[in-house]
């Protein structure tokens, strides 16, 4: 069984965000794109892979940067020990897009706007099963199917919703807190560190211990 996985968060900013916005800035935020964007490029990778960390990472050669040395535009390949590869690219300076694909030996799972759904009470994703190429090789049989998530509440009010059960929890609790979001936030800035350290090495391979 094989996985690969395909990641892109990317928005042309106007030229004041690129001069003016604190992502540009190294005294503010010192990872620009990779720090911004690229951020949920890696969560949904690793969401992907039941938040297994990979064990190499490999940046894309030859990022762009601003005259300040921030990041405006970069990507990096990530391998697991048992042959599952993911790879992402995040940019300030290329059209909107927010795709994730995942490509598995018997089927596809394609979602085209995984970080601001298109519609704020609906979620739209494709798959296909099996896939092959229908007689003559004129389409493909069967064909994707679409599938629609709907929900009553958008994802930031749902967010809010989730960060008050936590807190209720705390509360019910007795101060302890639940562990799952913050493993989570940890091993996606372990891996967008990897990136970093990889970049500042001219692409060369960094290793992630598990």
């Amino acid at each position: 069984l094989s996985l690969q996985i395909n990641s892109v968060f990317c928005f042309r900013a106007n030229e004041d965000f690129l001069q003016n916005d604190i992502r540009v800035k190294p005294d503010l935020d010192a990872l620009g794109a990779l720090g911004d964007v690229g951020w949920y490029c890696i969560r949904a990778i690793l969401w992907a892979v039941d938040y297994e960390l990979p064990k190499t990472v490999i940046a894309l050669r030859d990022p762009i940067k601003n005259r300040s040395g921030e990041l405006l535009a970069c990507g990096a390949t990530l391998y697991w020990a048992d042959g599952k590869t993911a790879t992402f690219s995040c940019s300030f300076l290329t059209n909107l897009t927010m795709d994730i694909t995942l490509v598995g030996t018997n089927g596809t799972l394609h979602v085209t706007d995984f970080v601001i759904p298109y519609e704020e009470k609906s979620a739209e994703f494709s798959v296909a099963s099996k896939s092959n190429f229908a007689q003559l090789h004129i389409g493909w049989d069967p064909l994707p199917s679409k599938h629609v998530v709907t929900t009553d509440l958008p994802q930031e009010a749902l967010m809010v919703q989730e960060f008050a059960r936590l807190v209720q929890n705390i509360r019910d609790a007795g101060g302890k807190p639940e562990g799952k979001w913050p493993a989570i936030t940890r091993k996606t800035q372990v891996v967008l560190d990897a990136v970093k350290t990889s970049i500042d090495k001219g692409s060369e391979p960094v290793e992630i211990a598990n």
